[in-house]
């Protein structure tokens, strides 16, 4: 048969056609050119193929080589709002997924990457995508563009290595992230900006080597952020005074187990207070939360067990508010959950009314006390109601009989006391060993005996001479025993043990009492001479020459 041809718009020599053909068409001819229906229907094939080849100028690049168009039953199952292509060997997730899709499962599979163009349409009513055991390995950093209403995205059990910075930030409706069992060993602090409504993030299984304290800090931290699990990574260091401070329902959902933190005391008291308070990172997990011994070894032991045998470490024990007289005390209620419904009982079992004056409750939920007297002592009970869980919390108060400006009060007179106690010491030991004041310091010499009684009364070391030698082998004596030794002599005076015999109390020299006198009136002349040379050897101020 021969060949029909059709030239439109050309102008061509006539062809016959094969007398055999079985179909024998005549086509009108028109000056050479050929007309007709056949004419007409390869006019609008050539316009198709025109129109399909602009169409495919017009699709993104990734268009053509992407999976295969959903089709429920046979690429995915679909039921209702949720596609579930789990376990469908798919390299690419499929195009045009329906609008009303709520729930996509892509679960074991092999979509290696999740590019910016994975879907070409908004889908706003997505709120759960799951691609866990993927192979994924790369994010695109507008990958979520379009699916921003995300509240639940699981990428566990991946091969991720690096979060990049803002990755997550359209997601601001994201509640859970799962990121568990992947290779993160790098996190861009700026990562996770955004998710305002993140709830739950699950880092565990990785190799994260700090931990994201700008997570939780009260500055930086995502607000209602209640679960934060780095567990099982390689974090060497925790800030464990940052940690202390924040609230228990953060605390709460802190999992920080199977990692190789250095042994410390510090370390223990953070997690047995934890332990005592019967948080769920420290309860459910107690066995798993292990720490590494100073050493070469590095061995590996429980950290609740470091008071016991390895580091010594003092048992913690949770103490109450201690407090002063006229002060004022604010009792916190530290829950496990947020935003719980918190009511105060005083001791005594009396409930806190609006028309008390010394005990409000804050706006909290923490009970403001004062001004203290001491019949404020005692257990203070807080009842926490929740949607979960309720809690029972006590305070012990003990308000000291005192002020506190009192206590300072006393510490200055005690401090006082004892500065005077040791001036008087100083003074005394001055007064008891120091060398008196030598001849020439006084003055007064020619003082009759009278003078020289006085002069015992005020001081018996005094070495001023108070009267003149006068005796009967030393009447103008130079030379004599009696004379004044030279100034540059050494000097030294007798104990006066003598003079202690006469009942308690020491006779002014040249004065006798009248007993004495009666007594031995008959021996006056020898008497009064020894005794007067004993007591002018005691009393009187003329220095001994040693």
């Amino acid at each position: 048969m021969q060949p029909k041809c059709c030239i439109w718009k050309t102008r061509i020599p006539y062809q016959k056609i094969h007398p055999t053909s079985s179909t024998m068409l005549a086509p009108d001819m028109v000056d050479g050119q050929l007309s007709g229906s056949h004419c007409a229907i390869a006019g609008v094939s050539i316009k198709g193929l025109f129109a399909l080849l602009v169409l495919t100028l017009l699709l993104p690049p990734g268009a053509m080589t992407s999976s295969k168009p959903i089709t429920c039953h046979k690429t995915c199952l679909c039921a209702s709002n949720i596609v579930s292509c789990s376990k469908m060997n798919l390299t690419g997730i499929p195009m045009t997924l329906p609008r009303y899709t709520a729930v996509l499962d892509l679960s074991f599979n092999q979509i290696s990457k999740l590019k910016a163009e994975w879907t070409p349409v908004k889908l706003s009513k997505l709120h759960s995508l799951l691609l866990s055991h993927n192979g994924l390995t790369f994010l695109s950093s507008e990958a979520f563009l379009y699916v921003t209403w995300l509240r639940y995205l699981d990428l566990s059990s991946n091969g991720l290595k690096i979060l990049e910075e803002f990755i997550f930030e359209p997601l601001e409706h994201l509640e859970v992230l799962l990121l568990y069992n992947n290779h993160i060993s790098q996190i861009d602090r700026t990562a996770f900006s955004g998710l305002n409504s993140l709830q739950k993030l699950y880092l565990s299984q990785n190799q994260v080597k700090r931990f994201p304290l700008e997570l939780v800090k009260e500055r930086n931290r995502l607000e209602k952020l209640t679960l934060l699990d780095v567990s099982t990574n390689r974090v060497k260091l925790l800030p464990i005074q940052e940690l202390q401070v924040l609230p228990a329902w953060i605390k709460n959902g802190l999992y920080f187990h199977n990692n190789p933190l250095p042994c410390s005391c510090e370390l223990y008291s953070m997690l047995a207070r934890w332990h005592l308070q019967e948080l769920s990172s420290a309860t459910d997990f107690r066995d798993d939360h292990t720490c590494l011994l100073p050493g070469t070894q590095k061995e590996k032991v429980l950290t609740l067990e470091l008071n016991k045998v390895h580091l010594n470490c003092s048992a913690v024990t949770i103490i109450g508010e201690e407090a002063y007289l006229e002060q004022v005390l604010n009792l916190g209620c530290d829950t496990r959950q947020r935003d719980m419904l918190k009511s105060w009982v005083l001791p005594g079992n009396v409930q806190v009314s609006s028309g008390n004056q010394s005990a409000r409750v804050l706006s909290d939920g923490s009970l403001q006390i004062g001004p203290l007297t001491l019949e404020d002592s005692g257990v203070y009970t807080c009842y926490a109601v929740g949607d979960s869980l309720n809690e029972t919390l006590y305070v012990t108060v003990e308000v000291h009989n005192t002020t506190q400006a009192g206590g300072h009060e006393g510490m200055k007179t005690a401090y006082t006391t004892l500065v005077g106690c040791l001036a008087s010491a100083v003074m005394v030991l001055i007064y008891l060993y120091l060398t008196p004041c030598r001849c020439f310091c006084c003055s007064g010499q020619g003082l009759d005996k009278r003078a020289l009684g006085d002069s015992l009364h005020s001081s018996t070391v005094s070495v001023s001479p108070t009267h003149e030698d006068t005796g009967p082998e030393g009447g103008g004596g130079g030379g004599g025993a009696f004379d004044k030794p030279p100034f540059n002599r050494h000097v030294a005076f007798p104990d006066p043990k003598g003079l202690i015999e006469q009942n308690g109390r020491l006779s002014p020299c040249g004065e006798e009492e009248e007993e004495w006198q009666e007594e031995d009136r008959g021996k006056q002349g020898q008497r009064r001479k020894s005794d007067a040379e004993s007591l002018s050897s005691v009393c009187s101020d003329t220095p001994i020459v040693v």
